[in-house]
């Protein structure tokens, strides 16, 4: 497989098979039969199924400016190798555990879960600044993430949501962190290029995503992608 930078390929050989894939309330999966089995990466990843028509509807959680990696996923956390599905549900319970607790009082991922309640994440300017590691948006997207509505990015994160597959990437031109709040439901319209508040009414119009809205459908565009090269690999697991 191809070396995906940040991400050797020496990690992701070796270790799927030994590793039991533990869910939302800490037990390995069971089967019909009553046996115990690992979980697929199928199973746990969302990667080119994250979006099923026109419209993308959610809870959202907001962001301020300058949200950098080490906020979204803190670098004593990049030792999980997101190709094994155990430790792809890790990561993402740990998605956005770097925001200090002064400001947001209202954890991303609750303490003790795998996974977000908030599917759309709506930020300001320089979101994703920092390191280039490919674990920030995939930690978002192992918690459940689809998509970052933001005012701009830097340039490798918006690059890395693209090539992993694991979110939208959509930007707006104006503040739209003052028109939301954590908690309100988000309806993102790929066609008409908007996202709604729900609770206000108000429609705000979003940049085209170009390129980068069939690369995400698809699942990303690095080659031998470490997540959907697990998911290739754990496909008769159980």
């Amino acid at each position: 497989m191809a070396f995906v930078s940040g991400l050797g390929v020496s990690s992701f050989h070796g270790r799927s098979s030994a590793s039991v894939c533990r869910g939302e309330n800490g037990r390995a999966a069971r089967s019909g039969k009553g046996v115990w089995r690992m979980k697929t990466m199928d199973e746990v990843c969302e990667v080119g199924r994250k979006r099923s028509g026109n419209e993308l509807t959610g809870k959202v959680f907001v962001c301020k400016d300058n949200i950098d990696t080490d906020q979204i996923i803190p670098a004593e956390y990049l030792t999980l190798v997101p190709s094994v599905p155990d430790e792809y549900e890790k990561l993402g319970s740990y998605a956005m555990i770097g925001l200090p607790e002064e400001l947001y009082e209202t954890k991303y991922v609750e303490k003790g879960q795998m996974r977000t309640q908030y599917e759309i994440i709506v930020a300001g300017d320089n979101f994703g600044c920092g390191s280039s590691r490919e674990h920030a948006p995939i930690a978002i997207g192992a918690a459940g993430g689809k998509a970052v509505v933001a005012q701009s990015y830097a340039r490798i994160f918006f690059r890395n949501c693209s090539a992993t597959g694991e979110l939208y990437p959509w930007e707006v031109a104006e503040r739209i962190v003052d028109k939301f709040e954590t908690g309100d439901t988000a309806t993102i319209r790929f066609n008409e290029k908007t996202i709604t508040n729900e609770r206000t009414g108000e429609t705000i119009e979003l940049k085209s995503l170009g390129d980068v809205q069939p690369v995400v459908d698809a699942g990303g565009n690095f080659a031998g992608h470490t997540v959907r090269h697990a998911r290739l690999q754990s496909c008769d697991c159980g």
